[in-house]
């Protein structure tokens, strides 16, 4: 181990000697090492035990004839990343042929009855549901900019008020009006303001991460229907000593990629079940908010309007019993 060597040995029991010596050099990557050295680095001299290097493996000979059988061993990291890029290509082949033959219509795709309708009525629900929000954003919007139109109004009607003694009391009732009318408006406002804020949460995060998983359990239908196609064409050609071992592997890729699409299929139909009942509280809370924000808007306007008519009524009637006018007189 002074050189950076590790050594592991195995043998049929304790007591016997080791047949089999497994060496790792862990200070370099490099396998240029004398095998004589590694002989020498274990002790053991004995004819036909078997040293592993991390890259080499080393044959023990005769001490006498001091010949040792170096081999090579086949695990070499470049060569098993070219084999893994080509499997991730062949796979990416097979699924955009699959995706383009569907599109074409010249494939045969896997349909859930079940979960992929639910699917299709949950996308038309979400671009439904946006509509909504923004037109309910835009009410929010407009109305927001009538509250400061009627705040501005009010305050030019009061001081019309203090500039015109005779008409005091109607530009005061109109100012007071006014500013009722924006305060209860603003306060419209913020209720539709968390319609939407709540409208948008349900939308782009709830809906979008079940949305998301949808586009998930797509990618690895298309790669499950193109193993099975795959494994299908297999079947329909010849059986023979070159075809049947792609057969089975077939059949192993296909066997794995079905149990995944099963679980991912499992998974998102229970996603989608608890979304809609999920769904179906929030909209049925936040409608009736804002209905009651829109009735108790409605209700204390009327209110406060119904008020101010009776008390324009009574000023006009006082007004008929003052002073007639100059042109009266004459």
């Amino acid at each position: 181990t002074s050189k950076g060597f590790i050594f592991s040995s195995s043998s049929a029991e304790s007591h016997q000697e080791p047949k089999h010596v497994c060496i790792h050099y862990s200070c370099c990557h490099s396998a240029s090492f004398r095998a004589s050295e590694l002989i020498e680095l274990t002790g053991l001299h004995r004819p036909g035990l078997l040293i592993q290097h991390q890259y080499l493996s080393v044959i023990a000979q005769t001490p006498k004839s001091n010949s040792v059988v170096i081999q090579g061993n086949n695990s070499n990291p470049a060569s098993e990343k070219f084999k893994r890029v080509r499997n991730w290509s062949i796979a990416k082949y097979k699924c955009t042929r699959q995706a383009l033959s569907e599109k074409l219509g010249r494939g045969s795709r896997t349909v859930d009855l079940d979960l992929e309708p639910r699917l299709d009525l949950l996308k038309d629900d979400r671009q439904r549901y946006e509509h909504m929000t923004r037109l309910a954003q835009t009410l929010a919007d407009q109305l927001s900019q009538l509250t400061v139109t009627q705040t501005n109004l009010g305050n030019a009607f009061t001081e019309l008020s203090v500039k015109t003694p005779t008409l005091h009391v109607a530009f005061g009732i109109n100012a007071e009006a006014q500013k009722f009318l924006s305060k209860s408006g603003e306060t419209l406002t913020a209720a539709i303001n968390a319609f939407t804020s709540d409208m948008d949460t349900l939308v782009n995060k709830t809906i979008e991460d079940t949305m998301i998983n949808t586009k998930q359990y797509e990618a690895v239908r298309i790669e499950y229907d193109a193993y099975r196609v795959d494994l299908e064409e297999l079947n329909l050609g010849p059986r023979d000593a070159v075809t049947l071992p792609k057969l089975e592997q077939a059949q192993k890729n296909f066997q794995a990629q079905r149990e995944r699409y099963e679980k991912i299929r499992d998974d998102l139909s229970v996603k989608v079940k608890l979304l809609e009942g999920n769904k179906v509280k929030v909209l049925q809370n936040q409608l009736w908010l804002l209905h009651g924000a829109f009735a108790a808007h409605s209700l204390s306007c009327q209110n406060f309007l119904e008020k101010s008519m009776q008390e324009a009524g009574e000023h006009l009637n006082n007004v008929s019993t003052d002073t007639p006018s100059w042109l009266e007189e004459s």
